[in-house]
């Protein structure tokens, strides 16, 4: 068993390197996520067992089936649920709705493997923070609101990748355990 999630990778941005130590730098209390683990969840898979990787893969690949590689641009900032109640912050993405497609795709495939599906609209999104509690919210709020317009670059999507991600101290290790690439049919 291993923890999985399939996602896209989201390549380094200055920009959102700078949104990010504004956001720290409010001195709320906060678990920042490191931008060399920047990426999109598409689904959560939780514990998985290693011998239903086969099957994943092709639910990966007929997710991707028939579509193109495309950009997305990372624009925007928010928090879930909303700024008066922050316990995410966020990065938004325009020109998603492929995207949107291909996580409905591996949500309704996966089900007959016992994988729930979900209870909520998918929402691209890439994560930037975690907050803890709520010292110095107002403050947070603020720099998110000041970013709301932010612009942080492209996002390519030539693949998704199934990832097994082990928990440490000093945060995530991610690793590709599979690959499914967007091509030209």
């Amino acid at each position: 068993m291993f923890r999985a999630f399939i996602a896209v990778e989201v390549p380094f941005s200055a920009e959102l390197d700078r949104f990010s130590k504004a956001v720290k730098g409010s001195g709320a209390n906060l678990k920042i996520v490191d931008l060399q683990n920047i990426h999109i969840t598409l689904k959560f898979l939780g514990d998985t067992d290693e011998a239903i990787v086969p099957e994943i893969e092709k639910i990966m690949n007929s997710a991707v089936s028939g579509v193109l590689p495309f950009k997305m641009q990372m624009k925007g900032t928010g928090a879930f649920p909303n700024l008066d109640k922050i316990s995410v912050i966020w990065a938004g993405l325009e020109g998603a709705e492929t995207l949107g497609v291909i996580a409905k795709r591996i949500d309704d495939g996966l089900k007959p493997l016992g994988f729930e599906p979900e209870k909520r609209k998918f929402s691209p999104h890439v994560t930037v923070a975690r907050v803890r509690d709520s010292r110095n919210r107002r403050e947070l709020a603020e720099i998110i609101h000041g970013w709301e317009t932010g612009e942080f670059g492209d996002v390519p999507v030539g693949r998704i990748i199934l990832k097994k991600s082990v928990l440490t101290p000093q945060g995530p290790m991610y690793s590709d355990i599979s690959t499914a690439k967007l091509k030209i049919c």
